[in-house]
């Protein structure tokens, strides 16, 4: 192998906690191949850490009423904590909050800027007139033009999993308000992937034995009608990194030029005086641990800027993960939909290992694959207890109740004892093979072949018998036996390295390297060494566990759906503020559908100082003809707005109820038009 590795894992959203589909997803896989890589004797550093500039983040903070920061400090300490007591051994976790991030990043953009890379354009932006900013993708939705679903992203449609521009959605609205919005003109920099096509594309043919989905993927958007198309760099925001260059005062870098840079910052934060070896020296390797859905970004993109800048490696690896169902359905947050990891971690303390070894076992390498209760359970008792753990209690069981945990040596041992030994570091060479391939659940069946064939030496050799007809043989048996639960102690190291670290201290040994394991004479190896019994390393989980986990999941799916939908409170005004907002009671006068439109009423209305005309997207909630007639709140002073070309002089009030369902608020009958509210 290399000189070098630097291995990433995707830099989760500081929105909310982690959970299984995440682990699955990337960090599971990356941590194993880093400590396989550790135990190799390589040169390596495991980086991550949180995106604390996303669309998801200033979406929750709206949500919950907060400052984003609140948001990106709650999150942050919880996954850290999560990720340090599930084992995933970061050698930094950082974020990108951080003011050397903030100046990698801009640094980055100006040696772009100043090569000439970006590309300056005006174009026409969503723009929300009533929230008034710009709209990034996230905050807009509408109907996918592929598959008709009404909740699509003005980046994705999560339904079909196609990528989108805003302006491509149908019947598109605001997130923040509701309204449509419009087009406005704005400037930003934009990186010029079409006219970079063909050196993406010989990237991409070097690296045609990446998996399938990764180099298909990459190989569609290239090959697409349009090809590649430029990518703005920059977005309309308040929350993120400033834009370091003359007119972007008032813009933020996009969240996919700035996350992947956190990789580089957090490299900086750790080896301030080594990191260009890690990235820069042609020795080095980077490889990057990632989600599908994360494929575009991490194999075309950050490329694109790499390659752009010219002072850094490419990535050689992208093993990409497809998608963790759970009991048969798409993980969902919305819908409370997941197991999360720090839940797991109060719920079953110590069995960390149980978590790993079963998300190994069902990950989602080649194609989607689904997580159920009932697996975990039986992957449990009939592997980890039934095989693994049978198999490392007999022995010391067994080695304490003949010798007193004193290890017998293997003088004597016979042919049995070398086909034993090498049948059983066969499954080993195999393990090493495969993780080296990023075929983890492979080498996860292979580690198991070392339990299984320590099960079927003890069970065709029977010391328990010998030890009354034949102590010497007996003798023997659990000599080699101690050493392949000794060696098993080594080997799990990548996979479950709670048990792996249980076991060792059993023997009294340190980790060793897989050279060095490789290398092992049973009968030279643990001489006059002894085993203290650790006890059970696996115990049976029953069904009332299961049964608990599965209510819990399927309550915690209809609390989300049927809680109220009650908004948080908003930033607090001063009065002066307030005494500016004239609310009124205006009475209507006429009603009427807005042409070509599904959501819009024009109304006419008696304000009791004018008449004036007001256009309102309630026509889904109320019919125009019931409405004539009834008295109404106002909110006078409203800037007007141009509304499909008619002018709109103000708001009408309404009330919403948990479902979203507009209701009516009829001012007091004693209250006529002209009536102040305040």
């Amino acid at each position: 192998m290399s000189k070098r590795h630097l291995v990433t894992a995707a830099l989760p959203y500081a929105n909310g906690p982690v959970h299984i589909g995440h682990i699955a997803g990337c960090y599971l896989p990356a941590d194993i191949y880093v400590r396989f890589l550790r135990q190799m004797g390589e040169d390596v550093r495991f980086i991550c850490g949180s995106d604390e500039h996303g669309m998801a983040i200033t979406m929750r903070a709206r949500k919950e009423g907060v400052e984003p920061r609140a948001i990106v400090d709650r999150y942050h300490n919880m996954m850290k904590g999560s990720f340090e007591e599930f084992g995933i051994s970061f050698d930094i976790y950082s974020r990108t909050s951080s003011e050397d991030h903030h100046e990698t990043a801009q640094d980055f953009f100006l040696k772009l800027h100043e090569q000439g890379v970006f590309q300056e354009k005006e174009t026409d932006q969503y723009y929300d007139p009533e929230a008034r900013q710009f709209l990034a993708d996230r905050y807009i939705m509408g109907t996918c033009p592929a598959c008709g679903h009404t909740e699509a992203y003005g980046d994705q449609c999560e339904n079909c999993g196609r990528s989108l521009s805003p302006t491509e959605l149908k019947d598109p609205r605001s997130t923040l308000s509701g309204s449509a919005p419009v087009l406005k003109k704005t400037t930003n920099w934009f990186l010029p992937l079409d006219e970079m096509a063909d050196g993406i594309r010989s990237f991409l043919d070097q690296h045609k034995d990446w998996k399938p989905n990764v180099h298909g993927q990459c190989m569609s958007w290239l090959d697409a009608g349009d090809g590649l198309q430029p990518r703005s760099m920059t977005r309309d925001l308040d929350w993120g990194i400033r834009v370091p260059v003359k007119g972007g005062e008032d813009k933020v870098l996009y969240v996919w030029f700035d996350a992947p840079i956190g990789y580089i910052s957090a490299s900086k934060e750790l080896m301030p005086d080594q990191w260009r070896s890690y990235w820069q020296d042609p020795d080095s390797r980077l490889v990057h641990f990632i989600g599908k859905d994360n494929i575009v970004f991490h194999c075309i993109v950050f490329p694109a800027m790499l390659m752009a800048h010219g002072s850094y490696n490419l990535p050689e690896a992208v093993p990409a993960n497809e998608f963790l169902n759970l009991e048969g359905q798409k993980i969902s947050t919305s819908r409370n939909w997941a197991v999360w990891l720090h839940e797991y971690l109060e719920d079953f303390p110590g069995k960390q290992d149980v978590l790993r070894y079963v998300l190994c076992a069902t990950a989602p390498e080649t194609k989607d694959n689904d997580f159920t209760w009932k697996d975990f359970q039986q992957r449990n008792n009939s592997e980890l207890v039934a095989i693994l753990g049978n198999f490392l209690n007999r022995v010391f069981v067994l080695t304490d109740k003949y010798y007193g945990g004193q290890l017998p040596d293997l003088d004597g041992s016979s042919d049995s004892e070398q086909a034993a030994w090498a049948e059983f570091t066969a499954h080993a060479d195999r393990m090493e093979a495969s993780i080296g391939a990023y075929r983890f659940r492979e080498a996860l069946g292979e580690f198991m072949g070392l339990a299984r064939i320590g099960n079927k030496y003890l069970a065709e050799q029977e010391p328990w018998k010998k030890i009354k007809t034949d102590p010497e043989r007996a003798a023997v048996i659990l000599a080699l036996a101690a050493r392949m639960a000794a060696f098993i102690g080594q080997a799990a190291e990548a996979f479950l390295p709670f048990t792996a670290a249980r076991i060792r201290n059993a023997f009294g040994m340190e980790l060793m390297s897989w050279e060095e394991l490789k290398k092992i004479d049973p009968a030279k190896w643990l001489k006059g060494v002894s085993a203290a019994n650790p006890g059970l390393l696996f115990d049976k989980i029953e069904d009332e566990k299961m049964d608990e986990q599965r209510a819990r999941l399927t309550q915690s799916e209809a609390e989300q759906s049927t809680a109220p939908a009650v908004d948080p409170q908003k930033e607090t005004v001063d009065f002066e503020s307030f005494q500016r907002m004239d609310i009124r009671v205006a009475q209507i006068l006429s009603a009427e559908r807005v042409p070509k439109t599904d959501k819009l009423l024009k109304f006419e209305v008696d304000t009791g100082l004018d008449r004036r005309t007001v256009v309102s997207g309630i026509a889904e909630f109320f019919d125009p003809k019931d409405l004539v007639g009834k008295r109404v709140p106002i909110l006078m002073n409203l800037a007007p707005r141009k509304i499909r070309g008619i002018e709109s002089e103000g708001m009408l009030l309404f009330g919403e109820d948990s479902e979203g369902s507009l209701k009516w608020v009829e001012p007091d009958a004693g209250l006529s038009p002209g009536s102040s509210i305040g």
